[in-house]
């Protein structure tokens, strides 16, 4: 049963882990996933032909399988792409919990509205293809479509009204979620959260109607970029370069990107022997207890005193004495006038100066610390047993 299943690490005790699961038994149909309450999910549109080269789709996932993620926290993954591609790299991702695969196209409007993509936390966008011509400008062809027919799309101003019934049957949506009230989603396509992953940086001039760099622009000085639309290769290649110069970045950067894989379960997947189940040991639990990137709002919450013209400085320091928090950045509106032609979009502002001041609008990037929660009960979802004792 898909919520009851038990929690379990992964043997490092680094990643959640589950019983292998058959490709077959996460596939859904249109209709049965456009059934299926998904919401505050992440949809992958992904390219490829059955013998597309493997990209490694376990390296996405991975970091999102965290173990410093509580079970509830996981975010639900969906990959919208070729079935028969995707039984190549099922190999790699059968032991990572909620998943499903919707056999379909990413330039499908049905598919992507199937799959509820204006309720996702995030789409990302990639491709497993060989470029088919010698121009680079061509390489990403079918990324940059797919992102702008995303951006096109309206979707109904509505909210779902099904709530949470644990006595009825039909409580239970076809994944075997409960059914709970959903949130507002975009109207407009422009505002769904995409990342589109780019394998030629010029190309980055496509992915914005609304943008007027110049095609010249260095990518990490684009738009896209520095709202967090476009990945490039040539992103990784730079952090490398950081990691020789500067040795204690390693630990941020292996945080950010990869979930915090350890050096023991980097040499277990370099030998092909995959994720394996572990019993959990307190030496292994004790691998949870680790930091993770959180957006804190200032609008509302601990912080919102700082968010009414405070300095950066002070809302730093606050944060790390008052609640262990280290800010790495803003994320900050584009457009900060209320006007009706404002965007929706955000920008990231790494390391602001001390004196930069803060909007109430404004999120926090940190790098917050574990939250160990209530003690997980392997027997949810079972009645509780009376003690006549």
């Amino acid at each position: 049963d898909f919520e009851k299943t038990e929690m379990k690490y992964d043997s490092t005790g680094m990643f959640h882990w589950c019983p292998a699961k058959s490709l077959e038994d996460c596939i859904l149909d249109r209709n049965q996933a456009a059934m299926t309450v998904l919401n505050g999910h992440v949809v992958v549109c992904l390219f490829a032909a059955p013998d597309s080269p493997l990209i490694g789709l376990r390296n996405l996932v991975m970091p999102l399988r965290a173990s410093n993620f509580h079970y509830h926290e996981l975010n639900h993954v969906v990959i919208v792409g070729n079935v028969d591609y995707l039984r190549r790299e099922w190999k790699m991702l059968r032991n990572l919990p909620k998943i499903s695969v919707l056999n379909g196209s990413p330039l499908s409007r049905a598919d992507l509205r199937a799959v509820n993509i204006n309720l996702c936390d995030m789409c990302v966008i990639l491709s497993a293809k060989i470029p088919s011509s010698d121009d680079p400008t061509l390489a990403d062809k079918e990324a940059i479509l797919a992102s702008l027919n995303i951006k096109a799309m309206t979707f109904d101003d509505t909210i779902g009204v099904l709530t949470h019934n644990p006595g009825g049957p039909d409580a239970l949506s076809p994944l075997g979620s409960p059914i709970v009230m959903q949130r507002r989603g975009s109207v407009y396509g422009t505002n769904v959260p995409l990342i589109t992953e780019l394998v030629n940086d010029t190309n980055v001039q496509f992915l914005d109607q609304d943008d007027d760099d110049d095609p010249d622009t260095e990518l990490y000085l684009t738009q896209p970029f520095a709202c967090g639309t476009a990945f490039a290769v040539s992103v990784l290649d730079s952090l490398m370069s950081t990691t020789y110069f500067n040795a204690n970045a390693l630990t941020l950067i292996r945080s950010l990107v990869t979930g915090g894989a350890t050096p023991e379960l980097e040499l277990i997947l370099a030998e092909g022997a995959g994720l394996r189940g572990g019993y959990s040991t307190p030496e292994s639990l004790a691998n949870r207890d680790r930091c993770r990137v959180g957006q804190i709002s200032l609008y509302d919450g601990p912080l919102a005193r700082f968010g009414e013209g405070g300095k950066y400085c002070d809302l730093f320091v606050s944060a790390l004495r008052g609640y262990g928090m280290l800010c790495i950045g803003l994320y900050r509106f584009r457009d900060t006038s209320s006007s009706c032609e404002a965007s929706s979009k955000r920008f990231v502002i790494t390391n602001p100066p001390a004196d930069f001041l803060l909007l109430p609008t404004d999120m926090v990037f940190v790098l917050m610390q574990f939250d160990p929660g209530l003690e997980y009960k392997p027997n949810r979802g079972e009645e509780p047993k009376e003690d006549n004792s």
